[in-house]
């Protein structure tokens, strides 16, 4: 009669263990330096010449406003803001920094003042819609990972 020999599910057991352990953004271990500025982004406010023009509540997860444009047109300068849930600024570190995706680049385009940056402008390139979505990054400009992120915001070029 043979024995069965737990000696390879025990090796491939302990080997992930080991792998698991080693990795230093495990879900497992909270980054404390990570979550001390990103836990309090609640929502995102966008202004103009200082007037609030669209604003996002993450808890609803639903916009107030748009953006609007026309077709070869500008924008005025546009601040993107990420708020706790009282609505007042969070103060954000270094290693964050602003991610714009907008759906239909032939329709507008969102161009930051610099890479990263927390403001810039709304082109529009052609009449019809699109959406622009507004991330938080943590990292590095273009190689970074989003720990806020929106619903996209319905952009209108006229």
């Amino acid at each position: 009669m043979r024995h069965f020999q737990p000696k390879l599910p025990f090796a491939l057991l302990t080997a992930g263990l080991l792998v698991l352990s080693a990795c230093g953004d495990s879900a497992m271990e909270p980054d404390d330096d990570h979550d001390e500025h990103a836990g309090e982004v609640e929502g995102v406010t966008l202004t103009v010449s200082g007037q609030t023009v669209a604003s996002y509540d993450g808890h609803d997860g639903e916009w107030t406003g748009q953006l609007e444009v026309g077709a070869g047109e500008q924008t005025a300068p546009i601040s993107v803001q990420f708020v706790d849930e009282e609505g007042d600024a969070v103060e954000l570190d270094d290693d964050f920094n602003l991610r714009v995706e907008t759906a239909d680049a032939s329709v507008a385009e969102f161009r930051q003042d610099t890479p990263g940056g927390y403001g810039g402008i709304l082109r529009g390139v052609a009449t019809g819609e699109t959406e622009i979505t507004f991330s938080l990054v943590h990292g590095a400009v273009d190689t970074g990972h989003a720990d806020f992120v929106t619903e996209p915001l319905p952009v209108r070029v006229r």
